[in-house]
């Protein structure tokens, strides 16, 4: 005679039950500590993205080209030392990071085609970069032809540091990021947590 099949008790069940949730609770808060470092290599590697591209134009059209953080990508927008959005362009963006971009069917300097501020490129901080700060030691990096800062600035190299806001931790818990920028237009991301002095090429 055939045996019936043996199901689950609830006693079994319950403890399934508690046993997952332990174990989602503590996957729960490595996800948040992931997700949380993602967000604040994103926005670094943002940054450190413009940066290079306006070296690179800089150099490409032998011409003064602006990396300039500003708070938002309207027709009000101001520079800022503390969000990653970011502007590329000839000209100084402020209220006008809603520009259209550069027409390059155009010669750069006709002002009827390409009037100012002539935007190559941009980013908004809405790109993956939620609940992450910046503190920049200037908002504006102007490269030249030689790839190089056209202006000595007051630190060198200069400093951008990203962070996470405070209400979802700090840089013991999670691990922040800086972006550098040399006068002489290097442009490298460190990790300021490893010790100074060290052969590591992720120290600051």
């Amino acid at each position: 005679m055939k045996q019936a099949g043996r199901g689950f008790s609830l006693i079994e069940l319950l403890i399934g039950v508690a046993v997952l949730g332990i174990l989602l609770a503590l996957g729960a808060s490595s996800f948040r500590v992931w997700i949380g470092n993602m967000r604040i290599r994103t926005t670094a590697e943002s940054i450190q993205n413009g940066l290079q591209l306006a070296r690179g134009e800089a150099v490409r059209r032998n011409a003064l080209i602006s990396f300039q953080l500003v708070d938002n990508l309207t027709a009000g927008c101001a520079l800022t030392l503390t969000t990653s959005n970011w502007v590329v362009s000839y000209d100084n963006p402020a209220n006008a990071c809603n520009a259209d971009l550069l027409n390059e069917a155009f010669p750069v300097n006709d002002a009827v085609n390409n009037p100012p501020p002539r935007i190559l490129q941009r980013r908004t901080a809405a790109e993956g970069s939620g609940n992450v700060l910046v503190a920049a030691d200037q908002s504006t990096f102007v490269f030249n032809g030689l790839g190089r800062l056209a202006a000595v600035p007051a630190t060198n190299p200069v400093v951008i540091n990203v962070q996470p806001v405070a209400a979802v931790g700090d840089c013991t818990t999670l691990r922040c990021l800086r972006v550098t920028v040399t006068v002489g237009g290097q442009i490298r991301m460190c990790d300021p947590a490893y010790p100074a002095g060290g052969t590591d090429p992720q120290r600051c």
